[in-house]
């Protein structure tokens, strides 16, 4: 007898074929048979008129702390995320001496803008090693299932010291000797991958650069080096690409020396619109030449969330805002804003040079609506709209701000949308090197909101686009189960196929949609974040149980820590 039979529904496999009217049985947390199936079940799901298809597996987060005290993922789970994997850009909280875990919190504050203060409270530090830290994170069962990556910012500052937190710092030969042992021991242990950040936009909370930023190329071949001697694990890299070629250089040498396979975030800046481009080119070229290299790209444009509650606003370095309002409770701030004569003050006044480009580019900026509007046409910026009302674009924002009791949020695109449409993205998505990623859900708590992409990918692509072509649905599906599962190695999943694990979604496809974003202080110590949540998700299972029904979490928890690849024979 099954354990559970899902019948009737349109299955949408995950291997790109077209989407079929089948049934799914599952018996253990696997599936067992797709197709016409006769046999009984404990349990029988009518899934007609719905998508059936796998649980999304979002290889881009940042849940390094959230682990350790939230159990259900948020987020993702509610978003039909049945896999996550943590540890991305080079900062995570293992390995760890004693003295130096204010400083990861530092640096994890700083880069991936999470409250250090919930971090300090709710972090149990159960760990010094990587291995420790996954048996520590092991005991607690989830929603989902998580994977670990050992970050290299940590590793760096475990084995050469307070010397590690410096950029500039050169490690001896010993040292990296020791990194690579230690990355090689964590991946043996069941770390997915070592990762690295080599940006200037990644900085400690004392504005300090990323440990890793200038890590020459005897520190990253001798850790490539290691990783190769190992024969598991996998990379995952940011990098500015100043020097495009070279860069690529290094990071392709990366992949020589170790055989293990590699994904490099790729977006659009608008400072080298095509240099992704040239990106793309030389990834394929790498995997033309046999090695196994891919991009991670976003599937709309990364941007900025701003309002009264957020970390940013376009007013909030106007001296006026900074003496008189930003020390007041909400509602207060709310009150305040409202009177004549400190909005004509402050409006009066020259904003500060230092994010200007970002906050007051009124012809960048936009109202969020609702529902959410990630692909805004140039004339419904904030700039044109208030041409067309006769008044200046920082009183419209001021305005919108004040909407919602003050909790109105703003848009503004910074990566993905130079040309003011997604166009770059679909092109990115189409690319045969790469799979969507850089949700960071579980970070950016202040100011972005991006979580939600598995959702954005479907749903917008899939059906809701207007302003361009869209992408047939069983290739998104794809996308973002059998290729981001694939990328990291674990192939007992995204596929709805029988031996593999029993991940699924059950989708009423019109009626998908993302809700807005909305702020909550539900982190340790009242700690902020923006979340966002999705209507459509009739049911999410893992390893075949129901974690999540028409958007509620059921307090199932079948999800565990997943140690190391994953063959699709692993029971």
């Amino acid at each position: 007898m099954l354990d559970r039979l899902i019948r009737g529904g349109t299955v949408v496999d995950g291997t790109g074929t077209p989407p079929r009217r089948a049934d799914v049985g599952i018996r253990d947390g696997r599936i067992v048979a797709v197709g016409e199936i006769d046999e009984s079940a404990r349990e029988e799901i009518d899934a007609s008129g719905l998508l059936v298809t796998p649980g999304w597996v979002d290889v881009h987060t940042h849940y390094d702390g959230q682990v350790t005290w939230d159990p259900e993922i948020t987020p993702s789970s509610w978003h039909g995320v049945t896999t996550v994997v943590m540890g991305n850009c080079g900062v995570g909280f293992a390995p760890a001496h004693p003295g130096r875990r204010d400083w990861l919190i530092g640096l994890m504050e700083g880069v991936e803008d999470i409250p250090g203060a919930a971090l300090a409270e709710g972090i149990n530090w159960e760990w010094e090693s990587f291995p420790e830290y996954l048996d520590a994170i092991e005991k607690t069962p989830y929603a989902i299932d998580v994977g670990a990556q050992v970050p290299h910012g940590a590793l760096r500052a475990y084995v050469m010291g307070a010397r590690g937190a410096d950029h500039t710092a050169v490690p001896t030969g010993e040292e990296i000797s020791e990194m690579g042992r230690l990355a090689r021991e964590a991946i043996a242990a069941g770390a997915l991958g070592f990762t690295s950040s080599r940006t200037r936009n990644h900085r400690t909370k004392d504005g300090e650069p990323t440990p890793s930023l200038t890590a020459g190329p005897d520190e990253m071949l001798g850790i490539a080096a290691a990783l190769g001697e190992g024969e598991r694990g996998v990379f995952e890299m940011v990098a500015d690409f100043v020097d495009v070629d070279g860069e690529f250089a290094l990071l392709r040498q990366m992949v020589e020396v170790s055989g293990r396979p590699m994904s490099i975030t790729v977006a659009q800046s608008d400072a080298a619109p095509e240099q992704w481009r040239r990106l793309l080119d030389l990834i394929g070229e790498a995997v033309a030449d046999g090695l196994p290299m891919r991009a991670q790209v976003p599937p709309r444009a990364i941007g900025i969330m701003l309002g009264l509650q957020a970390t940013l606003h376009p007013f909030g370095g106007h001296p006026t805002y900074r003496s008189e309002v930003a020390e007041l409770p909400h509602a207060k701030q709310v009150e305040k804003l409202k009177d004549p004569a400190l909005r004509a003050r402050i409006l009066s006044e020259n904003p500060p040079d230092m994010l200007q480009g970002l906050l007051g580019d009124f012809h960048r900026l936009f109202e969020l609506g609702d529902p959410p509007e990630y692909e805004p046409a140039p004339e419904t910026s904030i700039a044109a709209r208030a041409e067309r009302l006769g008044v200046e674009p920082n009183s419209l924002a001021y305005d919108l701000l004040l909407e919602q009791e003050g909790k109105a949020l703003l848009y503004r695109p910074f990566l993905n949308y130079t040309d003011f449409d997604l166009e770059v993205s679909r092109q990115m998505l189409l690319d045969p090197h790469t799979v969507p990623g850089l949700s960071d859900a579980g970070a950016h708590c202040g100011m972005i909101c991006d979580g939600s992409f598995p959702t954005y990918l479907l749903a917008h692509w899939g059906k809701d686009r207007s302003r361009g072509e869209k992408i047939p649905l069983e290739m998104l599906v794809k996308f973002q189960t059998a290729d981001t599962a694939d990328l990291v190695g674990l192939e007992d999943r995204g596929r709805i196929l029988p031996g593999l694990r029993a991940d699924l979604n059950l989708i009423d496809w019109e009626a998908l949609r993302l809700e807005s974003p909305v702020m909550v202080f539900d982190l340790p110590t009242g700690g902020k974040r923006l979340i966002q949540k999705a209507q459509g998700y009739r049911k999410t299972l893992v390893a075949g149980q129901t974690i999540c029904e028409n958007g509620e979490l059921t307090g199932i928890r079948p999800g565990r820590l997943v140690r190391g690849a994953r063959s699709a024979s692993v029971e």
